[in-house]
């Protein structure tokens, strides 16, 4: 038998065990009743909402382009010798014919002197040979002379006539080459660097300076090949400065037919209108190319929160007669402006909460304010 004190001894402890279980749960559904009560009787929070709009966006890639002159000119000498004078200065707008250096043209000044002296004897020689076969024609139409003298001061005179001839050539040749001497701007442009100074020796293979013409630039783009496919002349294709503004729009006009076997990449060019001459030859610059266009709804950059490495974004839905915040996680792509291009997330139509983002929570009310 169990003893009578073991037994009210349990007695005692389940009674008490289910009183304190009891009040338990009365304290729980009170508070839970107040926490809905409070709820619901929270004030709506005003807010600025701003319905989500699709616009056409651009699918564009951007490269690194380099900039090129299509009336570029390395300028090298005609001649050897040596630089006696240089007339221009780097950077300089010159006009087509400006003499830009010139080389010693002593030598040749000689060459075409002792050349023209030589053709003032030969000058003498063939007037002297024509007076000789003017005395034979007289004597063999005397009889005299026989044919054979006249056909020999003929010969005499046609030689001294040829030489003549070819020594001219040869001054008009060597005066040629002592115009060579100045070395002249080919064509209008800006003067580039000058690497040579005055004293030095230059052959025909030293480059004096360059000359460009930044009116004329050629945007060179090397696209993967991957992307080659697409790639076809009229594609729009712009220059972008440092702080994303485009600087340039134009249309890609050529497109390689080979691939760079080195970079597995498709060369595309690009006429670049200057007509502020911000740009330069040689420059490096950010290029996009635009593949085409499409619709994407765009929220203000405000209305974005990040947390977690995830972007979230509010917009206020109907429930129950009220406004409430929902909390949207959000694919992003670009800005645009002051605006974030939506991937996925938000639909145009939504509307988006821009202002006191900090202070909602999901579910929570809210009233559109203004």
């Amino acid at each position: 038998m169990v003893p009578l004190a073991s037994t009210r001894c349990r007695s005692h402890f389940v009674w008490a065990t289910f009183t304190l279980a009891a009040v338990a749960a009365t304290s729980s559904c009170r508070s839970d009743a107040g926490n809905g009560a409070r709820s619901q009787g929270m004030p709506a929070l005003p807010v600025q909402i701003q319905v989500a709009r699709a616009v056409p966006i651009d699918d564009v890639t951007e490269y690194l382009a380099t900039l090129k002159s299509r009336d570029s000119a390395v300028i090298m000498p005609e001649v050897e010798g040596q630089i006696t004078e240089i007339l221009v200065r780097s950077g300089d707008r010159v006009a087509a014919g400006t003499p830009l250096m010139q080389i010693d043209p002593a030598r040749q000044q000689a060459t075409v002197k002792s050349q023209r002296d030589t053709g003032t004897a030969k000058q003498a020689g063939l007037e002297f040979t024509r007076q000789q076969f003017e005395r034979v024609k007289v004597l063999h139409a005397e009889g005299i002379l026989s044919q054979q003298d006249l056909d020999r001061a003929r010969t005499e005179v046609d030689a001294a006539r040829a030489e003549l001839e070819a020594l001219d050539a040869q001054l008009s040749e060597q005066q040629v080459q002592l115009r060579y001497h100045r070395v002249t701007a080919p064509t209008a442009g800006v003067v580039g660097d000058i690497p040579v100074r005055v004293g030095d020796r230059v052959t025909v293979s030293t480059v004096l300076t360059t000359l460009s013409r930044t009116s004329g630039l050629e945007a060179y783009v090397s696209v993967p090949v991957e992307r080659a496919p697409g790639l076809r002349v009229g594609l729009p294709l712009q220059i972008v400065d440092s702080t994303g503004t485009i600087a340039a729009e134009m249309r890609v006009s050529f497109v390689s037919p080979q691939v760079d076997d080195a970079t597995q990449t498709v060369l595309v060019k690009a006429s670049v209108p200057n007509e502020r001459r911000s740009l330069r030859p040689a420059q490096f610059v950010r290029a996009r190319i635009v593949w085409g266009t499409h619709e994407s709804p765009v929220i203000p950059v405000l209305a974005v929160s990040r947390l977690g490495g995830q972007y979230f974004a509010f917009v206020a839905q109907e429930h129950e007669g009220t406004l409430v915040a929902r909390q949207k996680p959000l694919r992003l792509g670009e800005i645009v402006g002051n605006d974030y291009v939506v991937l996925d997330g938000i639909v145009p139509g939504d509307r988006v909460i821009v202002s006191g983002t900090q202070m909602l929570a999901d579910g929570a009310p809210v009233k559109p304010q203004g």
